[in-house]
């Protein structure tokens, strides 16, 4: 599978597109370790859900699988920003692979970070693997995600979560399915789920937790936020203030 590949560049941002004018990337070219987009900032939230350092000392996460690599942001950040993991990128095309590299700075691969060419549901499936942090978005040139937006898929991803786990998943909020899309991780995930308001673009991040239960009050996201963006630059106190203003918090506290 290679989609037609076409780069464009506007006021300082380098842009991926899949042979029409949809975006399937974007990186500011002074500033590549920065995540352009809204929606790939919000994919980052789990970050306000686990602490960043484990009951056992270690940091989390430490083990993260990025399915979808398009112009390699959620790559970029982890690897830059989250020295700590060890990264899997799954893609299934070529071409993609070949562009980021090209035009968006793709980690060179090592010891903690690799790429594995194919299908990303097949991934999940066939590795007996657990990670930390699961991020899904992949899409083709149609916006469509296919098998990775079923429910078996998601009950993989489920399975395959650490204690801490939680998986991040890129929808497409203007998309006629999404509401049905959003059903299928909460039942995959038996009702552990949230899904973030959507962003400017339309796009949704939804989210499914593993293991060890999440409470976070609006007052300790907040706090996670502020340190966040001393540390890395991501900025999420606007994702806590729409959480919060969208009634995603009753009570004041965050659960899954």
């Amino acid at each position: 599978m290679n989609p037609p590949i076409d780069i464009s560049e506007e006021a300082g941002v380098r842009y991926l597109h899949f042979g029409s004018d949809w975006i399937q990337g974007a990186m500011r070219i002074r500033k590549p370790y920065a995540l352009e987009l809204a929606y790939t900032r919000e994919m980052m939230a789990g970050l306000l859900l686990r602490d960043g350092l484990a009951a056992d000392g270690g940091h989390w996460p430490r083990k993260v699988l990025i399915i979808g690599l398009g112009a390699a942001s959620l790559a970029r950040f982890v690897h830059h920003h989250l020295p700590q993991a060890r990264i899997r990128v799954v893609e299934i095309a070529p071409a993609v692979v070949a562009a980021a590299r090209q035009f968006f700075k793709l980690p060179t691969e090592d010891a903690r970070f690799s790429v594995h060419l194919g299908c990303g549901a097949q991934f999940v499936l066939e590795h007996d693997e657990t990670w930390d942090y699961v991020l899904v978005d992949g899409f083709d040139r149609n916006a469509r995600a296919g098998v990775l937006d079923t429910e078996p898929f998601h009950q993989a991803v489920r399975a395959r979560l650490s204690a801490r786990g939680i998986m991040a998943v890129n929808l497409f909020g203007r998309a006629r399915g999404y509401k049905a899309s959003l059903q299928r991780i909460v039942r995959a995930f038996d009702d552990r789920a949230l899904a973030f308001p959507s962003c400017d673009s339309g796009n949704v991040v939804a989210f499914g937790a593993a293991g060890e239960p999440i409470e976070r009050s609006v007052e300790e996201l907040r706090e996670r936020a502020r340190q966040l963006k001393a540390e890395t630059g991501l900025d999420l106190l606007p994702t806590v203030t729409r959480l919060e203003a969208a009634g995603e918090l009753p009570g004041g506290v965050l659960r899954m």
